[in-house]
């Protein structure tokens, strides 16, 4: 159930992207405002419509311009949640997400409110709920009308940023129980790097980068587009105990991690976030620092930059952790692919917005899901 995208346009940006999405992965599209994405958006949902496009789902095409085919949105089976909820206020949010629904069926609007974990809301109206239950609420919503694909339109900007990190949590929880194509626009790459298995960053109407996560945040091209100086790595890893002193023990593929209070119970999942300029590398492995976090790896290249720094990949298993160093500390190093270096990481370093849960598949083969119909899980 693939989603597949072509858009070309000369109006209101110009415009020429393509992208695919499997069934089950979420897709970031990253980029400023007025960079096209939104518009994408609307592409998909059938509420726009570019010169030149082509949109389908698992092989059947909901637009295709060459053809003469465009399905109007009510007949294109897709879900969309936008950043301002767009709940109806009279409505109690069983009854918005009802509303969605071609039959209305009140079992089904509890069972989807439970799924987003909603559970004695039900009969609550948006005024009654925080802004974080009201975007549980819309995702509800969206999924009531059984997609094919699920969109996302900037859905955390307008909640705090306590709530959006637990949102971030449950979107991971939920897509355990999708099996549908979901594609996500934001312009935080922060939110992209922690929530996407796949970024496309688009400047312009253009695709400048399209690759996972590790590959885009590692591309200066792509960060530039982004509007951003640092890069950083995504180590998976697994919540081990949580210690006395405050710390928690995480198993990754680089070895144990010692990291602030991250939230889960032990053997719970999550991606961490690593900032390039937070690493500091070392030719032998140091004796006597504070540095909880020692890390040892192959280099495998180094990128000068435009002015003193250089970027330096450390390969560590089948990862990558990312150095920003200066070229004199390099030179002085005598870095060259295949050395052998340690690289340090400060607990403290690693901010708590960082880290975010992962699906349960995120770091091994993907598990069976329980197949029923229209790409939705039961709640078990």
């Amino acid at each position: 159930m693939a989603l597949e995208v072509m858009a070309r346009a000369a109006a209101p940006i110009p415009l020429d992207v393509a992208f695919r999405v499997e069934p089950g992965e979420l897709l970031a599209l990253v980029g400023h405002s007025g960079s096209g994405k939104t518009t994408l958006l609307r592409t998909i949902a059938g509420l726009w419509r570019p010169e030149v496009a082509r949109v389908t789902v698992d092989g059947t095409a909901w637009l295709d311009t060459a053809a003469g085919v465009s399905l109007p949105s009510h007949r294109r089976r897709v879900g969309i949640v936008f950043q301002n909820y767009a709940l109806f206020p009279h409505m109690t949010a069983a009854q918005n997400v009802m509303a969605a629904m071609g039959t209305p069926e009140a079992g089904e609007a509890e069972r989807l409110l439970e799924l987003v974990n909603l559970i004695g809301l039900s009969d609550r109206k948006p005024a009654q709920l925080s802004g974080g239950q009201q975007q549980r609420v819309a995702v509800a919503r969206a999924l009531a009308r059984r997609p094919k694909t699920l969109l996302l339109d900037e859905p955390f900007s307008a909640v705090d940023r306590v709530t959006r990190e637990k949102l971030y949590g449950e979107i991971i929880a939920l897509r355990a129980h999708l099996k549908m194509p979901v594609v996500l626009v934001t312009h935080d790459v922060n939110e992209a790097q922690l929530l996407a298995d796949r970024m496309v960053v688009i400047s312009a109407g253009q695709v400048v980068r399209e690759g996972t996560t590790a590959q885009v945040m590692a591309d200066p091209a792509a960060l530039r587009a982004m509007g951003i100086r640092e890069v950083a790595a995504m180590l998976p890893a697994t919540v081990v105990e949580h210690l006395p002193d405050g710390l928690t023990r995480l198993d990754a593929p680089t070895g144990p991690l010692f990291l602030p209070t991250v939230e889960g119970v032990p053997g719970t999942r999550v991606r961490v976030r690593i900032m390039a300029h937070d690493v500091i590398l070392s030719r032998a492995r140091p004796e006597g620092l504070s540095a909880q976090n020692i890390i040892a790896g192959t280099v495998v290249r180094t990128v000068p930059g435009g002015g003193p720094g250089m970027m330096v990949h450390v390969a560590v298993g089948d990862h990558e952790i990312l150095a920003r160093i200066t070229r004199r500390a390099a030179e002085q190093l005598g870095l060259h692919p295949g050395d052998t270096v340690h690289a340090i990481l400060k607990s403290m370093s690693v901010a708590r917005d960082h880290v975010a849960r992962a699906r349960n598949d995120d770091t091994s083969a993907p598990q069976a899901a329980t197949p029923v119909p229209d790409a939705v899980s039961p709640v078990r």
